[in-house]
C-alpha cells in the first residue's frame, strides 16, 4: 500500500529525525530532561511579580511566565498591562536569572515582545493566524505555538510549518487541551497527542495542565501523566494569592502546592528514567 504523503514536511520525522533542542541562556528544552515553566497567568503589578520569581528561583525554575498582552474571551476582563508588564517581567526575571515566556497577540506587537521575551508564545486564539506565523518565522528567537482549541494534530502541525518554512526552526509545541462536549473541565487535555506528536515531528513538547483542566487540584495528577506520556515539560500557573488573581485563579496554584508538584515530578521523571530540570544548576556553554 502506498504510504500518503504528508501536508507538512519540515516539521516531520521524515526531515529530521534528531529531536529539535531549543537552547536559552540557563537550560534548555527538548533534551531530554522535564523542563518547569511556571508562573501566573497575567502580571498584575511589581510586587506580584516579583514574589513569585523569587519564589521559582527557589525552586530552581529556569523558565518565567506571564501574560503582559492578554486576549481575553470578555472585553470587560482585566487585558493585562500590555508594554508596562513587559518590562516588569524582564526585570524580575533578569534579577532572579530567569528566561520570560509571554504571549505575543499581533503582528504589529512582534518586535515589542521580542524585545523583553527570550520565548514568544502563540495563543490559542492565534494559532491559525498566518500572518503572525509568518513575522515570527523571520524573528531568531524560539516560539512557542499552542494547539488551537479545537485544531486537529495536523492542523496544528501545518500552523507550525508556517513558522519553520519562514527561516525559523525553533519551535515548540504546546498541548493546552481542547474543546469537546465534556464540561467538568475547563477544555479536554489531550495526553493521547504527546505520543503521537513524538513520533511524527522532531519538535519539543509542552503540556500546559493549567488551561487544559482550568482547575488547581487537577494540575499535579496531569503533570505527572503528561511526563508519564512522554512531554519535555509541563507549563503551569502560580500565584501568591490565588483567590484575589486577576485572571484564571480557580486554575492557578499556590506555592505549597507547587512545591509539592516538584517534589512528585522528581520521583516520578526518576521513575520514567528522566531527570526534571529543576534538579541542577549547569549552565550551558
Amino acid at each position: 500500500m502506498e504510504n500518503k504523503r504528508k501536508p507538512y514536511q519540515l516539521v516531520s520525522r521524515e526531515w529530521k529525525k534528531e529531536n529539535t533542542v531549543i537552547n536559552l541562556k540557563n537550560t534548555s528544552i527538548g533534551n531530554g530532561n522535564i523542563t518547569v515553566i511556571a508562573g501566573p497567568c497575567a502580571v498584575e503589578n511589581e510586587d506580584q511579580i516579583f514574589t513569585i520569581c523569587e519564589f521559582l528561583s527557589k525552586q530552581n525554575v529556569k523558565i518565567l511566565r506571564g501574560g503582559a498582552y492578554k486576549p481575553r474571551t470578555s472585553p470587560y476582563s482585566f487585558q493585562g498591562l500590555k508594554k508596562d508588564g513587559l518590562i516588569l517581567m524582564r526585570q524580575a526575571a533578569d534579577k532572579f536569572n530567569m528566561n520570560v515566556i509571554t504571549e505575543v497577540m499581533d503582528t504589529n506587537l512582534v518586535d515589542e515582545v521580542a524585545q523583553y521575551a527570550d520565548i514568544l508564545q502563540v495563543g490559542t486564539r492565534n494559532m491559525q493566524n498566518y500572518q503572525l506565523l509568518r513575522a515570527l518565522s523571520k524573528i531568531d528567537k524560539p516560539v512557542m505555538l499552542k494547539r488551537g482549541m479545537s485544531s486537529t494534530m495536523e492542523e496544528w502541525l501545518l500552523a507550525a510549518e508556517y513558522i519553520l518554512s519562514g527561516g525559523n526552526d525553533k519551535v515548540i509545541l504546546c498541548e493546552r487541551g481542547i474543546r469537546t462536549f465534556e464540561t467538568a473541565t475547563r477544555n479536554t487535555l489531550d495526553l493521547s497527542i504527546v505520543p503521537l506528536l513524538k513520533s511524527v515531528s522532531h519538535l519539543p513538547v509542552i503540556v500546559d495542565p493549567s488551561q487544559g483542566t482550568g482547575i488547581r487540584e487537577l494540575v499535579e495528577p496531569m503533570s505527572i501523566a503528561a511526563v508519564a506520556a512522554g512531554a519535555d515539560g509541563i507549563m503551569v500557573e502560580v500565584h501568591n494569592q490565588p483567590e484575589e488573581a486577576l485572571s484564571d485563579g480557580a486554575q492557578s496554584l499556590y506555592f505549597d502546592q507547587f512545591s509539592g508538584l516538584i517534589n512528585k515530578l522528581k520521583v516520578s521523571t526518576a521513575a520514567f528514567g528522566r531527570s526534571l530540570d529543576v534538579e541542577t544548576e549547569k549552565i550551558l556553554s
